[in-house]
């Protein structure tokens, strides 16, 4: 559905977006993560026609953005940052707008209409002009625009920001049944929003692409992955044992429970297996004890780390 290859994007003499390679299959959501500055707003408006690119090129559907833009936008919707409208505007007649500006039929608009404003529950706001709304609201009327012509792809760059939990979680479930027929890029600065939609995350920073995995394979790269958190009434005499396992790799203390600790595993060994073995030598029962999968977060820091490599699984 989308192939971005050796896209490339300069203002002045600085590298926006510098070299950058992936594609996009169809029915997949591709979570487009990175620290302010990295170049995913740029590459975002690379991929909808907005911005020329300096090399490379863009295709969807397999045509060139560049010197088919117009075939290309009719199946695209994209929300660009802030999720800019016309305020003084109602939002039903902002909405038949953008319909209309898409080809729509009269017929076709009152349909689409209807639908989007249930999928986003704007019922209650249609007659309303856009500025009177919630920043939350008019996040929803910015993804209800991109939607109102039933494309097959969607380019969203910050698609939650602004929305409340439920709000947020309302939109993660669309997106996901979304992505039954319909290719979906997003970018997002909430890690918890690629683990719960994505079936990819893209990493960039400083304009390249760092890392390009699914989120559970970023996630078993993190140092947490297997680490082992305890609660022990001895920590300090539990801790210490602990430490000197083989299999441990570091401890970190928490900050909130003194009895509580975390065991940071050596890569590749059963650290569960070794804490439990010495605790039972020992006749230490803790209180809790859990195992970690990793986390995100702290694959994120890494990777986009001034000595961070390149990594692709």
């Amino acid at each position: 559905m989308i192939e971005v290859t050796s896209l490339s994007k300069q203002f002045g003499g600085v590298n926006a977006v510098d070299d950058i390679s992936f594609s996009v299959e169809p029915g997949q959501v591709l979570g487009f993560l990175g620290p302010n500055g990295a170049g995913k707003s740029t590459t975002m408006r690379l991929i909808t026609g907005f911005y020329r690119p300096s090399a490379g090129e863009v295709r969807v559907l397999g045509k060139d953005v560049h010197r088919q833009r117009r075939q290309v936008q009719q199946h695209l919707g994209y929300l660009p940052e802030g999720a800019p409208a016309y305020g003084d505007m109602r939002v039903d007649h902002y909405l038949d707008f953008i319909a209309r500006a898409r080809g729509l039929s009269r017929a076709e608009r009152k349909n689409r209409l209807r639908a989007v404003s249930e999928q986003l529950e704007l019922d209650a706001v249609l007659k309303q002009p856009v500025d009177t709304l919630s920043k939350g609201f008019k996040r929803r009327v910015g993804i209800a625009q991109t939607l109102v012509h039933d494309p097959s792809v969607l380019v969203l760059d910050e698609p939650t920001d602004g929305l409340d939990p439920n709000q947020k979680q309302h939109v993660r479930e669309l997106l996901r049944n979304l992505a039954a027929d319909k290719t979906v890029i997003l970018s997002t600065h909430i890690l918890e929003e690629v683990e719960a939609v994505c079936h990819r995350a893209l990493i960039i920073a400083g304009g390249r692409v760092r890392a390009d995995s699914t989120p559970g394979e970023l996630v078993r790269q993190s140092r947490y992955c297997g680490a082992v958190t305890l609660e022990l009434p001895n920590t300090h005499e539990a801790a210490a044992a602990l430490r000197s396992l083989p299999e441990t790799a570091g401890i970190e203390f928490s900050v909130d429970n003194p009895n509580r600790f975390t065991l940071l595993p050596t890569p590749g060994a059963p650290l569960f297996v070794a804490v439990q073995a010495k605790l039972a030598g020992k006749g230490w029962a803790p209180q809790a004890m859990s195992v970690e999968s990793g986390r995100l977060d702290d694959v994120f820091r890494r990777i986009t780390s001034n000595d961070a490599v390149e990594v692709s699984l």
